[in-house]
């Protein structure tokens, strides 16, 4: 069984508070080039994988079996990953992959709610989980009892793609780390009720129309309303150490902001644009001593693939020989 999974860039929350009975709320964007695994039936578990992958796969398939009696016989063996604690959302993606090609290999249908409250994914946010399911643009409803109900579902222009920015800098927080943060009460109403109000009658019109132009500039604003909820756990709206990168983002791009807790920063872009950017952006750095990994984050409007390693082998070999 192969699995190919997005990654994800994960736009904010809403309402830390709670004031309506439901906290958070979230929204983010699929893109291309997240995990790709190989799962199998073995006689014993035989995790082929690096640093923290090895534990969430062993975490998986431990729920896997509590939960269905799934066993813990597989091979399963990363063949690509995505960087741990950056803000591109590495845990869920790893967890659900593993997950799902547990439920297939067993022939067990499972919604993607209850895989993700098996895998404990959901606590805080539910884009990482339908990011994976389907991909786009993906907003939840906020976290009350389970996970987070999947509100809006869009697809993402084609053109359109972000600018990303990994600085070698200190990793973001982890989940045990966010833990005290999450379950404590902070945040503000006032903030809430702007970012619902740019979100439902900005973002979105914009998002439907396909206007880069004003999604940009309501997304750079939601990020920064955004930024006021966790200012006093980040030292300002956005981490002090990407504040250069984001100037220049604002600068160059229709709108930018950071992914989670970072140190992933990202700005809104046509697809076009990459090279001459990616270039004026690799200058910048190099003036200002920054060490950081640009790449070219296309949007993914569709979940996860998943396909058996029969079925891989065929279509790689009929893409070769139609080469």
């Amino acid at each position: 069984m192969i699995i190919r999974t997005p990654k994800r860039l994960h736009l904010g929350l809403i309402d830390p508070t709670g004031s309506l009975g439901r906290r958070f709320g979230s929204l983010g964007i699929a893109l291309e080039d997240g995990y790709e695994l190989k799962v199998l039936p073995s006689e014993r578990l035989e995790i082929r994988a690096k640093g923290e992958d090895v534990q969430t796969i062993r975490n998986a398939v431990e729920r896997m079996d509590s939960a269905f009696g799934t066993g813990a016989g597989y091979l399963v063996e990363v063949q690509k990953a995505i960087p741990r604690h950056v803000g591109l959302g590495s845990t869920t993606q790893l967890s659900l992959a593993v997950g799902t090609a547990i439920a297939k290999l067993n022939n067990l249908s499972v919604s993607i709610e209850r895989l993700a409250e098996v895998l404990g994914r959901g606590k805080n946010s539910g884009v990482g989980i339908y990011a994976f399911a389907r991909g786009g643009f993906v907003l939840d409803g906020g976290v009350k009892k389970g996970v987070p109900p999947l509100i809006i579902r869009e697809d993402v222009p084609e053109e359109w793609a972000f600018l990303l920015v990994i600085p070698e800098l200190r990793p973001g927080l982890d989940e045990e780390e966010e833990k005290p943060i999450m379950d404590g009460n902070f945040g503000s109403v006032e903030v809430a009720m702007e970012i619902s109000h740019r979100i439902l009658l900005g973002l979105l019109p914009a998002l439907k129309e396909r206007n880069i132009k004003a999604f940009g500039e309501h997304l750079s604003a939601i990020q920064r309303l955004v930024g006021r909820h966790f200012t006093e756990f980040q030292g300002g709206e956005f981490r002090e150490d990407v504040k250069l990168i984001l100037d220049w983002l604002g600068e160059k791009t229709y709108g930018a902001g950071q992914s989670s807790w970072g140190p992933t920063v990202y700005g809104l872009i046509l697809k076009a644009e990459f090279q001459r950017l990616s270039a004026e952006l690799g200058d910048y750095l190099k003036e200002h001593g920054i060490k950081a990994k640009v790449e070219l984050g296309l949007p993914r409007n569709t979940g996860a693939e998943v396909i058996s390693e029969n079925a891989f082998l065929e279509r790689l070999i009929r893409s070769v020989g139609g080469s």
